[in-house]
């Protein structure tokens, strides 16, 4: 799963019809696959996900915040205006030194995206959601994630109901550091499970 180069053969019938009209689009030369792949990524790896780097850097620096985000994590998302389908109902899970939280969606695709924006094509393959339970420690070390033995996996599976947002370790180095300046640090990844936070130094790059 390195490079998240996955079997597709398992397209909703809506992923098809999206396919099919993208092609006819391309055909016609009213659209450039080059730029809306660009479009894509940039929605689903920068914009997208800002709004839950946001959320997560406000839980860092602010503790009354965290609390209640963790309590009531739909109601502290919505102060940030960050609503809607997909996102009514959300549930903030901590990573801490002793257990770290893994987010998948094992019978379709469920993620929140007014929080995260687009769902990584990763995230939606079948390896993946089959994988992310079965071995969820092998899954995060082909995302470069290696966790002591010790750190137990909690999976959370993402359904119509409920939606999962992980809240992880805020880096060490950061103390006196600015929510705009933390939220720097918060990948989409991160905020999924299969990553963790950027360090001062990896941020710097």
């Amino acid at each position: 799963m390195a490079d998240h180069d996955h079997d597709h053969s398992h397209l909703s019938d809506m992923e098809i019809r999206v396919r099919a009209l993208e092609t006819l689009l391309t055909e016609k030369g009213y659209v450039d696959p080059a730029a809306l792949d660009v479009f894509i990524d940039t929605y689903e790896t920068k914009i997208g996900p800002r709004n839950g780097a946001r959320v997560v850097a406000r839980a860092w620096a602010d503790a009354d915040y965290r609390k209640w985000l963790l309590d009531d994590a739909a109601a502290a998302i919505a102060t940030f205006g960050f609503t809607g389908r997909q996102s009514e109902h959300m549930v903030a899970v901590e990573n801490t030194p002793d257990t770290h939280n893994m987010v998948v969606c094992t019978l379709c695709s469920c993620y929140p995206w007014a929080v995260l924006g687009l769902p990584p094509v990763w995230y939606k393959a079948p390896p993946y959601r089959a994988r992310a339970v079965a071995d969820p420690r092998g899954v995060l070390a082909d995302f470069g994630v290696s966790l002591p033995e010790t750190t137990a996996i909690r999976v959370w599976d993402s359904t119509a109901e409920v939606r999962y947002l992980v809240v992880p370790m805020r880096p060490a180095g950061t103390e006196g550091w600015s929510e705009e300046q933390l939220a720097e640090l918060v990948t989409r990844n991160a905020m999924i499970g299969t990553g963790l936070a950027l360090s001062p130094a990896e941020a710097a790059k």
